[in-house]
């Protein structure tokens, strides 16, 4: 069974935008994330700790400015915190092992497929193409992602 954790060295080879997201959470500006636009099958793990947290098929437009998903692929992985900054009350999201600040959820989501809306920094993430998903341990996933 792997086991995830929050890794130093991924943490020393982060960027500026990536540890300003993680680790002081931090949000990258609308419309400017890697994955926004996104459309190939894989997973998303936590860029610090390579946690999964989401599928490819749980991601969709909101327009929101950044990747959206209706769920993650493991909601043990998800932390949910309360978030009162910049003047409202949010639901911040982090990654349980890596700690990562990854963005928020809102209660605007598609209704028929839940009604969330798990609005994420690409800055917290690393895309594993379907095909590479069992070379890199996460074989167990590829259902979730077909």
């Amino acid at each position: 069974m792997t086991t995830y954790h929050r890794d130093p060295d991924a943490i020393a080879a982060l960027d500026d935008e990536q540890y300003y997201v993680t680790q002081q959470s931090g949000t990258e500006r609308p419309g400017t994330g890697k994955y926004l636009d996104n459309k190939e099958r894989g997973i998303y793990v936590d860029i610090v700790s390579g946690e999964p947290l989401f599928a490819s098929s749980s991601k969709y437009e909101s327009g929101c400015g950044w990747p959206s998903f209706v769920k993650p692929i493991e909601p043990d992985h998800i932390v949910e915190l309360r978030d009162v900054s910049h003047g409202m009350v949010r639901t911040e999201v982090r990654s349980k092992y890596g700690d990562s600040h990854l963005g928020h959820v809102f209660p605007d989501g598609p209704a028929d497929r839940g009604g969330l809306r798990y609005c994420i920094n690409s800055a917290a993430l690393r895309f594993v193409p379907l095909d590479e998903m069992d070379g890199e341990g996460y074989g167990k996933y590829i259902d979730q992602v077909e």
